[in-house]
């Protein structure tokens, strides 16, 4: 392994934790579901042996958690923005890089008389450049603080203690109306087997 890694080397480990950070914000987002599916499978235990402080704090637990899943979209959504703005950046200098060496190539075989020139025009293409690359660390250093700030200025109420109900409710219906027609189904079985045991009878 070298010491000194080149501009290039560290390109693609900035991508790849970038990318990495992105996977595990997903991985994230999907438990944040998992748990809200556990939870409201509580809740409907608790209201049916009757516990209403359990279920009181399990409505509680489906509050937060619906914060903090929401937290996590936007936060995926701002490393996401900021992957594409730092692509057009880095395209945006590898522009500017080949230019500059078409630029030098082009006055060596023009002759020295324009070298100077010419050297200086693409030096300050090359200096905008590396002005455009710092607003970008700039941006992106203010898309990690906001998203450091996100969880302070996430509303308490992103999410009421009526649809909080509205979900347990919705998820016993559900549940109930899947009973029903596993019932009805067996019915039908059986009174299929019926039948045919009467012919067979006959």
């Amino acid at each position: 392994m070298s010491l000194f890694k080149s501009a290039e080397e560290r390109r693609i480990e900035r991508d790849i934790k970038i990318r990495q950070g992105i996977r595990r914000i997903e991985k994230s987002i999907a438990e944040q579901n998992k748990f809200t599916d556990e939870f409201i499978k509580n809740a409907r235990r608790a209201k049916e042996i009757g516990d209403e402080s359990q279920y009181q704090f399990i409505r509680n637990s489906l509050k937060k958690t619906a914060t903090v899943k929401k937290m996590l979209e936007r936060q995926l959504l701002a490393v996401k923005n900021a992957l594409i703005i730092k692509r057009q950046a880095e395209a945006s200098t590898d522009f500017a890089e080949a230019m500059g060496t078409m630029a030098k190539e082009i006055s060596r075989m023009f002759g020295a008389t324009d070298l100077a020139k010419t050297q200086l025009e693409w030096e300050k293409a090359m200096a905008q450049s590396q002005s455009m690359e710092e607003r970008t660390s700039m941006f992106l250093e203010s898309i990690e603080s906001a998203a450091e700030g996100d969880v302070m200025t996430t509303p308490a109420e992103v999410i009421t203690d009526q649809e909080i109900d509205a979900m347990i409710e919705a998820e016993s219906e559900a549940e109930h109306a899947k009973d029903v027609d596993e019932l009805d189904a067996l019915r039908a079985e059986l009174n299929s087997l019926k039948d045919d045991a009467q012919k067979e009878g006959k």
